[in-house]
């Protein structure tokens, strides 16, 4: 992240490690070098506890933070949860394809939106019943 930090370009994976665990990240944190863990400042993964767990004990002075994909998903999850549940609170069934809330369900996931589906969103939102979401 430094790089984007820096504003020198963009970050770049490290390393890929085989085996989704706690032990794996651990073991392969520990086999770096100490120079290089002691100037690591900021660790992004994914929401795994694992990876946190291993984080902190391995690297205590690093932050562990959510990658940019990651927040992004787990956001839009949470709209798209929030979308569903006033959808059935106010018609009573899953969407269809003639409801509105049904109809944005994509563009809402989607992080840059063109002018017209802006235009649509405002009015999707101007109705009251849909401020929740």
């Amino acid at each position: 992240m430094t790089p984007v930090r820096d504003r020198t370009g963009p970050s770049r994976l490290l390393a890929m490690v085989e085996g989704r665990s706690q032990q794996a990240f651990q073991a392969w944190l520990a086999g770096r070098p100490r120079a290089w863990r002691d100037g690591l400042e900021v660790v992004a993964m994914d929401g795994f506890t694992g990876f946190k767990t291993a984080t902190s004990h391995e690297l205590p002075e690093a932050t562990a933070v959510l990658d940019p994909f990651h927040v992004v998903r787990v956001a839009g999850d949470a709209l798209d949860r929030c979308r569903r549940r006033v959808q059935q609170d106010l018609h009573g069934h899953r969407g269809r394809s003639t409801d509105p809330l049904y109809r944005a369900r994509r563009t809402l996931h989607t992080g840059l939106i063109t002018d017209r589906q802006q235009q649509r969103l405002t009015a999707l939102f101007g109705d009251e019943d849909h401020l929740q979401v």
